[in-house]
């Protein structure tokens, strides 16, 4: 599972992912936790930032309430799952980060973990998307992030973590067109270990009302 991240925004932002300038994203989060709303990357006729909120409500819903909205979708069967199967077709996107938490029992109490990767502070995950329409008219975008088994760094910490993606399968993921099964296969493997490195961080991050650099720096 894949259940916190970061956005560490740069000064690069719209050259990273060749977004406009006016679609930029707003302020860096250190603790981004479901339900918030933060900026996706999808591909509507052109590349936008749109801001979503985290965990998928589908389109066919009832309601806002009451509704399954998953996080996170497992890569091994998004083409089987009928939540999953229509949206990998013809709604993928990329969701801007600069690391993600992971939690291990140490004694009584769970240790986080922050992972990032060595030489880019900013990446994407891979994700799906969805816009569920309510009866006033207004649009509510949501998504989720896709998950993978866990990498030899990772896997000591928790056995998925999420789908990150290489620069130069960013453009393909956005295309209207999805990958063919190898490609899918491919994309959406485990980012190699020796490119990423972890650290234990402060039980602060715990609490998704915290937010601020010092949680994604190294304890102990």
């Amino acid at each position: 599972m894949c259940g916190r991240n970061s956005l560490v925004w740069t000064d690069d932002r719209s050259n990273r992912f060749r977004v406009p300038l006016t679609n930029r994203g707003g302020r860096s989060r250190f603790n981004v936790a479901p339900s918030q709303t933060m900026p996706v990357i999808v591909n509507d006729g052109q590349v936008l930032m749109v801001m979503m909120a985290w965990g998928l409500l589908p389109h066919w819903a009832n309601s806002l309430q009451g509704s399954n909205c998953p996080i996170n979708a497992r890569a091994e069967t998004l083409a089987e799952k009928p939540l999953f199967r229509g949206l990998l077709k013809q709604h993928r996107c990329l969701i801007p980060a600069s690391g993600f938490y992971e939690w291990k029992w140490a004694g009584s109490r769970k240790q986080p973990y922050y992972f990032r990767l060595n030489e880019s502070p900013l990446f994407a995950f891979t994700g799906l998307y969805d816009v569920w329409h309510g009866a006033d008219g207004n649009a509510y975008p949501t998504y989720t992030i896709i998950t993978t088994e866990a990498n030899e760094l990772v896997n000591p910490i928790h056995n998925r973590m999420p789908v990150i993606l290489r620069p130069e399968d960013e453009g393909r993921w956005l295309t209207s067109t999805p990958p063919a099964p190898d490609e899918m296969t491919a994309i959406l493997g485990a980012y190699p270990s020796e490119a990423m490195e972890a650290g234990p961080v402060s039980p602060r991050v715990n609490n998704p009302t915290e937010d601020d650099e010092v949680l994604i720096a190294r304890v102990l």
